[in-house]
């Protein structure tokens, strides 16, 4: 029996820190986020895939990326419902508590935010097919042919095919080292393991009772003590925070799914990406005669099999070979390509070296726009902001530091104690210590400014929000 994809609720999982990507991804703003094809995120790109299954998405991801993941919502002018997690405790709780928000019958396709798959149609083809499984009680795992025996996935062993387009399972296989992984792609019957979910609400919450119940527990003391907002076109639901806490941290794979009975897998024959390693962004760009492959202001030049990313200064790589080179503006990656995997040890080892570079990025996001920081002393920084059109900063002062504002590009209206004033491009104001001020862009085009801030102490968290679009004061 065929099932209308309107049956199907898609669940995008947005978690994770994506260290792999380093140095473009970083905590604070991980690789899902982040515009790496065609200067769309992968974030956006899986909701363009969703939203012809079902424009009613639910987004799970952590409080402080909300407005990143709002950002792409209105993009696709999409109005989701945003599940924000208190503190990150992998896939089984995050899974759980979305899990919550839905009736027993529902099917609930659950996905990563950050996998690239370009076939839109094969994908939905999949959905529809496994649809059928999931309604007659089945989990439904997505797998993905192997095209190369890699060692960055885990497998999934086929059986025998059943009568809805799927398959048993066989037995699920770790990542594999390289020996390993060439006599599973010579086997046959091995699919790379897509993270792709499908399956019936009840269906879900029986396996964790049965698999995991302190997860599930845990869950639904958080989720019963929930907050719903609204905010704009978006609906927030904010899990209590002592109840997730509490939470133990398990992927659902560990925690429920390869202890299941009633599970299948489904073969999706489309290109598919989890953009797992800079290996993986590279396969994602076309290749010279030699190999070479290049994303942004970069040369390469008497070099072969080289991958260069760069963002705005120009990058030659001359008589290099079998490299990896990623430039951001404060922080360069150099790496032999088969050392990809370890990227993520790398961050640990630059956390441990409480090097800031490790977690954030010079330039930072912000609901009404973002910042850079330019330039910093002893007792200055300076900073370039770009404001949204119509977007606003809270209205706010300083204890320790006051500011210099220059506006280089735009409108701005600028509030500054009891006056209220615009200035344009090449004028500029002072803002002195303690003094009640707000930027605003009142225009539809870009605003840009240059500030200078003096001062004894000039931490992010010197300032006092007295009111905020977003939310944020106290």
């Amino acid at each position: 029996m065929a099932i209308a994809h309107s049956f199907v609720h898609p669940i995008v999982l947005c978690g994770g820190s994506g260290t792999r990507l380093w140095p473009l991804s970083r905590q604070s703003f991980p690789k899902q986020f982040t515009p790496l094809i065609d200067n769309k995120s992968l974030l956006l790109l899986t909701l363009e895939r969703l939203k012809k299954i079902n424009p009613k998405i639910m987004c799970v991801g952590a409080e402080e990326h909300r407005f990143y993941i709002s950002q792409d919502l209105d993009r696709l002018n999409l109005h989701a419902a945003m599940l924000l997690e208190p503190c990150a405790r992998n896939t089984a709780a995050a899974m759980a508590l979305a899990a919550l928000q839905f009736n027993p019958d529902d099917l609930l396709l659950f996905c990563p935010s950050d996998h690239h798959i370009p076939d839109h149609d094969a994908f939905h083809h999949m959905v529809q097919k496994a649809a059928t499984a999931a309604s007659n009680n089945q989990l439904v795992v997505f797998g993905v042919t192997p095209s190369l025996p890699s060692t960055a996935y885990g497998y999934i062993q086929k059986g025998i095919a059943k009568n809805d387009s799927s398959f048993e399972v066989v037995r699920f296989i770790e990542k594999p080292n390289q020996q390993n992984a060439e006599k599973l792609l010579l086997q046959g019957d091995a699919l790379w393991n897509a993270g792709i979910f499908l399956v019936k609400q009840k269906i879900l919450l029986e396996a964790l009772m049965q698999h995991a119940p302190d997860i599930l527990e845990s869950c639904l003391d958080a989720h019963q003590k929930s907050i719903t907002e609204a905010f704009e076109s978006h609906q927030f639901v904010r899990p209590d925070g002592k109840a997730f806490e509490a939470c133990r941290s398990q992927s659902i794979d560990y925690a429920v799914i390869e202890k299941m009975d009633n599970i299948v897998v489904c073969n999706f024959l489309g290109a598919w990406s989890d953009v797992g390693s800079w290996n993986a962004v590279a396969q994602l760009t076309p290749s010279d005669q030699d190999g070479n492959r290049v994303t942004g202001n970069a040369i390469t030049y008497l070099s072969n099999d080289t991958y260069v990313h760069a963002q705005e200064r120009l990058v030659v790589a001359l008589g290099t070979s079998d490299l990896l080179i990623v430039d951001t503006p404060d922080a360069v990656l150099v790496a032999s390509n088969k050392n990809a995997e370890d990227v993520k040890l790398l961050v640990e080892h630059l956390v441990l070296n409480n090097l800031t570079q490790a977690t954030a990025h010079r330039k930072v996001a912000r609901p009404w726009g973002w910042y850079d920081e330019v330039d910093w002393g002893d007792s200055f920084k300076v900073k370039r902001i770009g404001v949204n059109p119509m977007a606003s900063l809270s209205l706010q002062k300083h204890h320790h530091r006051a500011e210099h504002w220059v506006v280089v590009k735009g409108v701005a209206e600028i509030t500054n104690g009891d006056d209220v004033f615009v200035l344009n491009e090449n004028q500029s104001t002072y803002i002195p210590k303690g003094e009640v001020h707000r930027l605003r862009n009142p225009s539809d085009k870009a605003l840009e400014i240059i500030e200078i801030q003096t001062g004894s102490y000039l931490g992010e968290d010197d300032i006092v929000r007295l009111e905020d679009n977003y939310g944020r004061t106290e």
